[in-house]
């Protein structure tokens, strides 16, 4: 497994080794042990599964607050994303700006999004399919989100303004209006 750190450092793009053979292949996406020796020391309780037919569709930007905070482990198992993290840990020499990266099932890459940010992504590929892990439960009354289309966040979304989005993803505040949510020493 290959871990690389993405220009937010705390936010990682993981490659897993994929073996194949006639048969097909065989590739270990998630072992506790490999990621705690690579520093990722989350421990994930449940896994989410997303099917997104258009391309275009965006989805994001959430996050949840204490006590449920929650790290994202995400993979494409089929089609493409473009995954954006916003750092919102107040104090961070990084707070408000975000990162990117192309995350899919041809590439078989994973990227992981520690506590203290939102997130969210935009599919490039018709019918595709995201599974990722959460290091706590989901939990309504601790649900946010930031607005995708924030001016200040500058995000170029490849879907521009024709993504496909859900209302309430469309009502999340802009990053001046949220309060402070998080503090950069908190899970550190």
């Amino acid at each position: 497994m290959q871990v690389t750190s993405l220009e937010i450092p705390d936010v990682r793009l993981i490659a897993a080794v994929k073996h194949g053979d006639h048969r097909g292949f065989f590739s270990e996406t998630y072992s506790r042990r490999a990621f705690a020796d690579a520093g990722i020391a989350a421990v994930f309780v449940q896994d989410n599964h997303s099917l997104s037919a258009a391309p275009g569709t965006l989805r994001g930007l959430h996050f949840q607050t204490l006590p449920h905070a929650q790290a994202k482990l995400l993979r494409v198992v089929r089609g493409a994303v473009f995954d954006v993290a916003v750092d919102l840990r107040w104090g961070s020499p990084t707070y408000g700006r975000h990162v990117s990266a192309v995350i899919s099932a041809a590439a078989w890459n994973q990227i992981y999004v520690p506590v203290g940010f939102a997130h969210g992504f935009c599919t490039l590929e018709p019918d595709t399919e995201v599974l990722y892990k959460v290091t706590d439960f989901y939990a309504p009354a601790a649900e946010g989100g930031l607005r995708w289309d924030d001016p200040d966040l500058a995000i170029a979304w490849p879907a521009g303004a024709g993504a496909v989005i859900s209302e309430r993803d469309r009502a999340w505040p802009r990053l001046r209006d949220l309060s402070r949510v998080f503090h950069y020493d908190q899970g550190r």
